[in-house]
């Protein structure tokens, strides 16, 4: 069999199978399904600031034209990669290209093949293919069940090098880890806690400075993963930790050292987006609003379906691809832009629509919402 019939009999199965991916253009839909969740990856007022603050930039080309260890460096890298230090309460920061990139490029690094690491089993793809390409020994617990994790921690012998993972705002579920327990075992077990703040940057703690900043914990995390794709509105991501730990990843992480660096436009919008966010609390306080208004409303809804998640991402589980599929559609047909995970992507039986509210929605919009689910037959 040749390479093209092979990728041809993959692409039919899966399209037997109804989990065929295509890309869509759905930019006339009311937006509950992009992480933009302040609206800054959509707005005129930081747009404006890069497009000024470029102007001081003419010498730079528009592309990095190399990586960082070559010549893709830059002052503003490391201005911004400062600010993100600060803001978050770490030592330093390295910037990667993607939350994708970071927690691949930290985990893969940082973790060797006589290594153990524990993770919820919620954790995103990146973090798991991390885990993988560590050759780390690897366990996972159950979703949010400490008990499970502290009785595979407690079997561990004391004198192997331990990681404890967990994303602080899980994606899917929009449900938060108690960072604090995790925290009093990553102490007790001797283990080192990597919490991935990705939907919880610019969103929790003071000023958007995330959930372990929330809860005052920044120092019990050997590393944290702040990602930019989300309520920052650009692109790349940051690993904060000690200074150690950036020239370690420097020297070591492939991610890091063989990816061309970030263009300028690019670096701009990140600290145009922190900027906004540290002097500004409408978007916030627009964000928060609707999520309490969210809560209010929908556990007054008449519905057969359970509604998961904390804010500002919700989820309607819907069990079944098919019956998920269909939901999704019927949301689209009638203006929103919702979307359906599916299995494998979340277990089998656990399908769902997840649900993101963005500053820019409004009541009315969720009013809608709440009508299709009531109506859904």
């Amino acid at each position: 069999m040749n390479i093209e019939d092979r990728i041809g009999n993959f692409l039919e199965e899966r399209k037997q199978n109804k989990l065929y991916r295509s890309l869509k253009l759905t930019e006339d839909l009311v937006d509950f399904s992009s992480n933009d969740y302040l609206g800054l990856a959509r707005s005129a007022f930081i747009r404006q600031q890069v497009d000024l603050e470029y102007q001081q930039y003419k010498h730079q080309k528009t592309g990095a034209t190399g990586s960082r260890l070559l010549n893709g460096n830059s002052s503003l890298y490391e201005e911004i990669e400062e600010q993100i230090a600060q803001i978050h309460h770490a030592e330093a920061a390295l910037i990667f290209n993607s939350g994708f990139d970071a927690n691949v490029g930290l985990l893969s690094t940082v973790a060797r093949k006589d290594d153990i690491i524990f993770y919820d089993e919620s954790i995103h793809a990146s973090l798991h293919q991390g885990i993988k390409l560590s050759g780390a020994e690897s366990k996972s617990f159950a979703h949010q069940n400490y008990a499970d994790l502290e009785a595979k921690l407690s079997l561990c012998s004391p004198e192997k090098v331990k990681f404890i993972v967990s994303e602080s705002v899980f994606s899917m579920k929009g449900d938060k880890a108690d960072l604090k327990i995790l925290a009093h075992f990553a102490q007790k077990y001797k283990a080192n806690l990597i919490v991935d703040e990705a939907h919880a940057t610019g969103i929790f703690g003071e000023k958007g400075s995330g959930l372990c900043r929330e809860l005052e914990m920044e120092n019990a995390c050997f590393a944290r993963i702040y990602t930019f794709g989300k309520a920052i509105g650009s692109h790349g991501a940051a690993v904060v930790g000690s200074r150690q730990l950036k020239d370690y990843l420097i020297n070591f992480s492939k991610n890091f050292i063989y990816t061309t660096a970030l263009s300028t436009p690019n670096l701009l919008s990140v600290k145009h987006s922190y900027f906004f966010i540290q002097n500004n609390v409408n978007q916030l306080n627009r964000l928060f609003n609707l999520i309490n208004f969210f809560k209010s409303e929908i556990n007054s809804l008449n519905i057969d379906y359970k509604i998961l998640g904390e804010g500002p991402v919700f989820c309607l589980l819907v069990s079944g691809n098919e019956n998920c599929r269909d939901f999704a559609a019927y949301f689209q047909a009638n203006g929103l832009d919702l979307r359906p995970i599916l299995s494998p992507t979340v277990p089998k039986g656990q399908e769902l629509i997840r649900i993101v509210l963005h500053s820019y929605n409004t009541e009315l919009e969720l009013n809608k919402l709440f009508s299709l689910i009531v109506d859904y037959k």
